[in-house]
């Protein structure tokens, strides 16, 4: 069946001369033969003596002309009056694209003799057709205290209701467009908030849905459902949905760069489709995502194909083609990270209920008539149980259902608490520079120094059925790779232990003489389908907690409580499981503790980890901040500085000029011993071997590169790099280098990062800046795919002009920057999530400028007393 742009060029081609073309007269000269019959017989006048007795191409082509130039509005009428005989001037059949149809007019209906009954005929419309104007005129980004969803939900019922009854994803791209419209953290959740109430209110079964695609996901990270789509795969449905070739589609993915900027435009480039879109929903956009990852065997590619197709067919305008094919790339880009989410769900809950919901809710009247600093707290409150939940057990399958039906509580504990064989978001321990500082913190503590041992972190599940569970730090299932570790267990788990939730290391070894390899040779181990008789890496489980035991959490616990049942229920298999090397002591023991720690490099290990043991509430901390969520790694308790006369006094606890005490800025919570999912807090501190007070790196993300110059000419040198802003998802550049690499490197990367120019095939690089990274310097000659994390060394921290790392955090008007910064080494050990956040940072930046202001003190002093000497 030939295109509808061949057929146009066919018609066109009675314009060129010797040329011969069967015109619309021929197409319908049979249907207007049967039209004249019936006129005749009715009395009515034949079809064509309207407008001059116009033939029915010469017609539509006056329309055409008259629809051009008056417009859409005031020429329908004209043309139903000129078409009043009911002679149809639809001309899909041919290809021509003649008379765009008004979208809220029923297609026409002609007579199929051959079916024997009415059938639609293909109309032939514009794919820019009006995207949902009922939900974009919803103010989604109001504060929602004034945002009332009474006023639109009838009307979105309506609508809605028309198409199927559920919500479509019309009301989702509408949040998108305002969400990665903003870099407000206030309007990024005042939109996401109201968006979820409507749909608690309006349509409460595609709430879940909503969350999933909004956190760019379709399943928990413990449930493998991957998508498993291609480039390819989009860019064969652009092709074939927008009409577009090889070369402009490429030509357009230069300009922008961005899948989903690329199907934008795209989008606005197809001129017409022969069949109306079915409205995408919530529902129907999930549930084919699921499809796609579901698909699998023979003839799975050519069934996902068929999805992606359909629904890029079906997105109304540029917004939702945009969001979906990000949606498809999973690089979703609005800034809505899990904590942004999380935070919205417990307010909007605080606001809205379901129909039929019994649980109360906060009356906005009076949440209205509150202070900042109450309302602060009545949402802080809902936030933490939220939080708490979804770090027991990180499901919004098993959240949602919950919330719907319980609102905010703290029964939602009890309800979403821990669970065997769903594995809970691991506690993480903040970062120390040297002894010295971790001593200082922990001044007048009881504390365990453990060794850090260079391997995999796992948690491992047991039940009463024996059934076993391993997971990854990430939450990632990975009980295929360890089945040697799974049949461990029942050798290892004492008398009276039915079920448990242990947490340790995983590490290479020597099975023979126990000796520990680095974490590279683990990573040469296979990760699925392991058999047990062609292991060829051993590996040894260090355990240093417990989390659960014989149904009961154990959470609440102090770690010496949970350390204690951990050595005493479980048996040591000697080079298969044992316990991690420990040492009890004071902040008093420096000596012991720095021998213990010289012992722990000197066997392979990467530094030490050091815990409370015991929960002393009343104990006053000498640290810098209070527990934080992971998503906020590294973030530190001093105050933002809004200004520079902010910023003197901002350090809490910090002494004032004439020796009081000044009270501190930030909350402070005790530093207790239990144990906190999802959260990193100073009862738990890490020191590496690299990290003391003159050495800091950073874990650094490779962007973009310039060609480089003389020797190193085809390669790339310098590169730029940038740290992660957890709250938008973007990549903020900090700095660029060329120190520390090696020839092989630079041409490693060169392959890595190639731009096409030699082997004519782009690999893992752009030629155009994406919207995710913020940078304002001189542009680079290549923007690489981000992928990797480097690890990097570093002078000092500087404020910045060029860099917009941080910006806002220490400064209004400057980012920061790295004075000398090398490369030490490429973290594949580690995810572009836990690079270095900016956050972190300015966190390092404050502790620089902190330990510089005695020093400049001193120096101060020292000029004074020069001058004083001169004086006299």
């Amino acid at each position: 069946m030939s295109s509808p742009s061949k057929k146009r060029k066919l018609n066109n081609a009675g314009k060129q001369p010797g040329a011969q073309s069967k015109g619309l007269e021929f197409f319908f000269a049979k249907q207007r033969q049967n039209n004249v019959g019936n006129s005749s017989s009715d009395g009515a006048p034949p079809p064509n003596s309207t407008a001059g007795n116009l033939t029915d191409e010469e017609l539509a082509r006056k329309l055409q002309a008259e629809w051009d130039k008056e417009g859409q509005g005031e020429i329908k009428s004209e043309a139903d009056e000129s078409r009043g005989t009911g002679t149809p001037t639809d001309s899909a059949n041919n290809g021509s694209s003649l008379i765009p149809p008004n979208e809220s007019d029923p297609p026409p209906k002609v007579e199929d003799k051959s079916a024997g009954s009415l059938a639609t005929t293909l109309t032939l419309q514009s794919t820019g057709m009006a995207e949902d104007a009922i939900t974009t005129s919803i103010p989604l980004d109001e504060p929602p205290l004034t945002f009332e969803p009474s006023k639109y939900l009838e009307s979105l019922k309506e609508h809605w209701a028309a198409e199927g009854g559920n919500c479509s994803y019309a009301l989702l791209t509408r949040c998108f467009v305002l969400v990665s419209g903003t870099t407000s953290r206030i309007k990024i959740v005042d939109t996401l908030v109201n968006c979820l109430r409507l749909l608690i209110e309006g349509d409460p079964s595609s709430l879940l849905p909503a969350v999933w695609l909004a956190t760019n996901s379709i399943s928990p990270a413990y449930i493998s459902l991957e998508l498993g789509l291609g480039g390819s795969a989009i860019s064969k449905a652009l092709k074939q949905v927008c009409g577009l070739d090889n070369r402009s589609l490429k030509a357009i993915y230069d300009k922008y760069g961005d899948a989903g900027d690329v199907a934008f435009e795209a989008k606005k480039k197809q001129s017409f489709t022969l069949r109306k879109p079915r409205p995408l929903t919530v529902k129907g956009v999930y549930q084919s995502l699921v499809k796609i990852a579901n698909s699998q065997g023979q003839g799975s590619g050519e069934a996902k194909q068929r999805i992606v197709d359909r629904l890029l067919q079906d997105a109304r305008g540029g917004e939702e083609s945009r969001f979906i094919v990000r949606t498809l790339c999973q690089h979703l880009r609005i800034g809505a990270v899990k904590t942004t989410m999380l935070i919205a769900l417990s307010r909007a809950f605080l606001l809205s209920r379901p129909l039929g919901a019994d649980y109360s809710t906060k009356p906005i009247a009076e949440l209205s008539k509150l202070k900042k600093e109450e309302l602060a707290e009545i949402w802080g409150r809902a936030e933490e149980i939220v939080k708490a939940c979804f770090a027991r057990r990180p499901n919004y399958d098993d959240l949602i259902p919950v919330l719907l039906e319980i609102g905010v509580t703290d029964e939602l504990l009890v309800r979403c608490g821990l669970a065997l064989h769903i594995p809970l978001r691991p506690m993480l321990g903040s970062i120390t520079r040297d002894l010295s500082e971790m001593l200082t913190k922990l001044q007048g503590r009881d504390f365990a120094c453990e060794y850090k041992y260079d391997g995999q972190r796992a948690q491992v599940h047991c039940d009463d059925r024996g059934k076993v569970s391993i997971f990854s730090r990430h939450l990632e299932l990975m009980t295929d790779k360890y089945p040697d570790l799974v049949e461990l267990v029942p050798r290892i788990r004492g008398e009276g232990v039915s079920s448990f939730i242990m947490e340790g290391e995983v590490v290479a070894v020597d099975r023979e003489t126990g000796e520990l390899k680095n974490f590279q040779t683990l990573t040469n181990r296979a990760r699925k389908d392991v058999e047990i008789g062609s292991i060829k890496i051993d590996v040894c489980l260090f355990a240093f907690d417990l989390m659960f035991l014989n149904g009961q959490p154990l959470l609440d616990r102090s770690f010496r409580e949970r350390r204690e049942l951990l050595k005493s229920l479980f048996t040591e298999v000697p080079h298969n499981f044992t316990w991690v090397k420990s040492l009890d002591a004071t902040s008093s023991d420096s000596e012991t503790v720095l021998d213990f720690f010289k012992s722990a490099t000197d066997s392979k290990c990467e530094g030490i980890m050091v815990k409370i043991l015991d929960n002393l509430v009343d104990m006053p901390y000498v640290g810098d901040g209070e527990a934080v969520p992971v998503e906020e790694t590294e973030k530190l308790s001093t105050p933002k500085a809004k200004s520079k006369k902010k910023k003197k006094g901002s350090n809490s606890a910090a002494p004032t000029t004439d020796g009081e005490q000044k009270k501190p800025a930030s909350r402070r919570k005790p530093l207790l011993a239990t144990y906190e999912p999802d959260k990193r807090l100073d009862s738990w501190l890490k020191v590496k071997k690299d990290y003391n007070s003159s050495f800091d790196t950073l874990d650094l993300v490779p962007i973009a590169g310039w060609h480089g110059q003389g020797r190193k000419a085809k390669w790339w040198s310098p590169i730029l790099l940038a740290v992660r802003n957890e709250e938008t998802g973007t990549l903020e550049a900090v700095c660029k280098c060329i120190s520390g690499f090696t020839d092989a490197f630079y041409k490693a990367t060169k392959q890595f990062y190639d731009n096409g120019e030699e082997s004519g095939e782009r690999k893992n690089t752009r030629s155009q800046m994406p919207s995710f990274i913020e940078y304002s310097g001189p542009m680079p000659d290549v923007w690489f795919e981000p992928q990797e994390v480097w690890e990097m060394a570093f002078a000092d921290i500087t404020l910045s002009p060029t860099y917009t790392a941080a910006i806002g955090l220490v400064s209004d008007e400057r980012g920061l920057s790295l004075r000398f910064p090398r490369f030490l080494r490429k973290r594949d050990d580690k995810s572009l999530e836990e690079a270095s956040t900016n956050e972190f940072l300015a966190g390092l930046w404050r502790k620089q400028e902190a330990k510089a202001a005695p020093r400049e003190a001193k120096d101060a002093k020292e000029d004074d007393d020069l001058v004083q000497i001169d004086e006299e």
